[in-house]
């Protein structure tokens, strides 16, 4: 019997990899062969980590990974993916498919596979539609949109302690600013004391 190999992912760099990875060693793959890739997106077609694990197979082994979506977006290349394990004589596994553990080594496994993996990319497709569907709405209604919040100048700040100390609230003030009370008042803490009233 071959060797399990193992492989997780994580998108971005804040997240972590550890209860894939803990699922992984409880399906029976060992510490040292279990692959991880941080901050890497599975739309990428070269990703490190993935590619070692996949070198690492030899025939008779198995990949394993937790869900379908660490493994690809698209049912083209997971398909072309698994097809390509096959003739190489390594098998893949998938802890959390459709509520079990889908191998594709067995003919079910691989029906099994081929239709989640479709579904899977379906999914995918039908919530592209709507985020960009509702981006379009809310920038239709001048709504925010998100991202990366204002920076604020010292001017400002030295403005915003001006109306505070004048009598306005400062939650109103933290308000108009667009950002909590909380957050003006380390920023006004922040300020250069030569310049703060």
């Amino acid at each position: 019997m071959g060797k399990l190999i193992g492989y997780a992912r994580v998108s971005t760099r804040q997240q972590d990899a550890d209860r894939q990875v803990s699922d992984l060693l409880n399906a029976g793959v060992r510490r040292d062969d279990a692959y991880v890739d941080s901050g890497v997106s599975g739309s990428r077609a070269s990703r490190p980590a993935f590619d070692k694990a996949v070198a690492a197979l030899e025939p008779g082994d198995t990949l394993v990974i937790t869900t379908l979506d660490r493994l690809g977006r698209s049912t083209q290349n997971m398909l072309a993916f698994a097809e390509a394990l096959r003739g190489r004589g390594a098998g893949l596994r998938v802890l959390n498919l459709g509520g079990g553990d889908v191998d594709t080594a067995t003919p079910m496994g691989s029906m099994v596979f081929t239709v989640m993996a479709a579904l899977a990319q379906m999914e995918l497709e039908i919530k592209r539609e709507r985020i960009t569907d509702s981006v379009a709405k809310r920038r239709a209604a001048g709504k925010d949109l998100g991202g990366r919040r204002q920076t604020f100048t010292d001017s400002q700040i030295r403005n915003a302690l001006r109306l505070i100390e004048s009598g306005e609230p400062a939650t109103q003030v933290a308000r108009d600013l667009g950002m909590s009370r909380a957050t003006l008042y380390r920023r006004m803490r922040e300020l250069p004391q030569a310049t703060t009233i």
